[in-house]
């Protein structure tokens, strides 16, 4: 082999490397490390460890008023339990928030990555 067909097998032999490396980062069961601790209307405490990084995750039935958010990454939080509409919260990582008087519970929320 000559050192140009060696090249050619190195560059085909990276490409293919890079496209499995690709393919094993697309987020796909990847999870938010930590937990998110929230409290219902009712003062009742849930948490959730390792929520996955995609997709959106309902709360409980009766939502959730406080949030804690103790993950490595940030969240936004919908007042509906599908994750659309107005009115979301950020919450960053390490923080905790509540919502605002006479402002309805948080349904769902998803995570920023």
């Amino acid at each position: 082999m000559s050192v140009t067909d060696h090249r050619r097998l190195g560059i085909a032999a990276g490409t293919a490397f890079l496209s499995l490396a690709v393919a094993g980062c697309s987020g796909l069961g990847r999870t938010a490390v930590g937990t998110i601790e929230y409290q219902t209307p009712q003062r009742q405490r849930v948490q959730v460890s390792d929520p996955l990084v995609t997709g959106c995750h309902r709360l409980v039935r009766a939502g959730a008023v406080e949030l804690t958010n103790r993950t490595l990454v940030d969240v936004v939080m919908y007042p509906t339990p599908d994750c659309t509409g107005g009115m979301t919260t950020y919450i960053s990582t390490t923080l905790t928030d509540g919502i605002r008087p006479g402002v309805g519970p948080w349904r769902s929320y998803t995570v920023v990555h």
